[in-house]
C-alpha cells in the first residue's frame, strides 16, 4: 500500500496547505509554473503530477482524501497576478469541465472517502456550482475570506469499503 493516500488535485501553489510537502499527498495541476516574482508575492506552481482534474492518471478507488480547489475565474489575464495564481477556467466549458471534475474525484476516492472542495464565488456563485456537484456536501462553511466569497464544502463517497 503506497503512503500516498491523499491527492489535492488542483493543487495550483499549495496556498492553504500548512506544510506544502505533505509526505502523504500527491500534488496535481495541469500546469507548471517557475516561481515568478510577482510585485512582493512569488507564485510557483510545482506539481508532483501533470494531470488534467477532468481525466485522471489513477485507478478508481485509489484515495482516502481528495482536495478539489479547481480554478474559479473565468476572466483573467495568463499573465495577470490572478490568472498565474489561480488558473483560469473556460468560459464556454466550465459547466461540463467541472461537472467532469467531481466525476473523477468521486471515482479516484475510495468508497467511504472524503472529498474537501473549496470554491470561491468571485465569479460563479456556489448555486451553480453544486448543480454540478454528484450529492450534497455533508457540511461545510458558508464563507470566509477577505471579501466572504471563499467557501469550503465536505463530501463523502458512499458505497462499501473493501
Amino acid at each position: 500500500m503506497t503512503d500516498k493516500f491523499i491527492l489535492d488535485a488542483c493543487c495550483g501553489g499549495r496556498m492553504f496547505w500548512f506544510n506544502k510537502k505533505q509526505p502523504n499527498t500527491i500534488y496535481m495541476d495541469c500546469r507548471t509554473l517557475e516561481a515568478v516574482k510577482y510585485g512582493r508575492h512569488t507564485i510557483e506552481v510545482a506539481p508532483d503530477v501533470v494531470g488534467d482534474f477532468r481525466d485522471m492518471p489513477f485507478d478508481d478507488d485509489t484515495f482516502s482524501m481528495v482536495v478539489f480547489d479547481p480554478p474559479h475565474l473565468t476572466r483573467a489575464g495568463d499573465k495577470s497576478y490572478m490568472g498565474m495564481k489561480y488558473g483560469v477556467l473556460n468560459k464556454e466549458t466550465w459547466q461540463s469541465d467541472l461537472r467532469a471534475g467531481f466525476a473523477e474525484c468521486m471515482r479516484v476516492l475510495k468508497p467511504q472517502g472524503t472529498l474537501v472542495f473549496k470554491w470561491n464565488d468571485e465569479h460563479i456563485s456556489v448555486k451553480e456550482i453544486l448543480a454540478l456537484a454528484p450529492t450534497e456536501p455533508l457540511f461545510g462553511n458558508r464563507a470566509t475570506g477577505k471579501n466572504l466569497k471563499t467557501h469550503w464544502m465536505v463530501f463523502m463517497k458512499l458505497g462499501v469499503a473493501t
